[in-house]
């Protein structure tokens, strides 16, 4: 199950977080700088799947931006590699060639994908076009 879902800069700063359970303010906080830290701090070479405390962590770089999921024990670990990779593709097919821009300006819109591909921690969703077809009727709708 999905605990949370980052992305980040290289700068540390936080594009998105999506939590699926229960942690306070000020502990998220905390839980993103210490995250923030140890994907940041990794290089190139080494694995994108990370031990930390009670959950892994799997991260992925595309250009400036990380992504960042962290799930309990028992999740594949490359399946959550994929979604993350399948989240990107989906963003750059309504996107045109996303890019950390148009996920500060339109953060609602990247909240609609991830709603559609993620219930409560669980990956629900992964075809593109079903992943899309909610914005594209919104998009339509505010057009006329």
């Amino acid at each position: 199950m999905i605990k949370f879902f980052l992305m980040v800069n290289k700068q540390g700063q936080t594009r998105l977080s999506k939590y699926y359970e229960h942690i306070e303010i000020n502990k998220r906080t905390l839980l993103e700088t210490e995250v923030i830290k140890s994907c940041l701090s990794r290089s190139s070479e080494q694995c994108s799947f990370i031990e930390y405390k009670d959950f892994k962590l799997i991260y992925r770089q595309y250009a400036a931006l990380f992504i960042v999921v962290g799930v309990n024990d028992i999740e594949n670990e490359m399946a959550i590699y994929e979604f993350i990779h399948n989240f990107v593709e989906v963003l750059d097919e309504y996107f045109s060639r996303v890019s950390e821009l148009d996920i500060m300006f339109n953060l609602d819109k990247v909240h609609i994908i991830l709603d559609e591909m993620v219930l409560n921690g669980c990956i629900v969703e992964t075809n593109r076009a079903r992943i899309l077809a909610p914005l594209l009727i919104l998009d339509k709708m505010s057009e006329s």
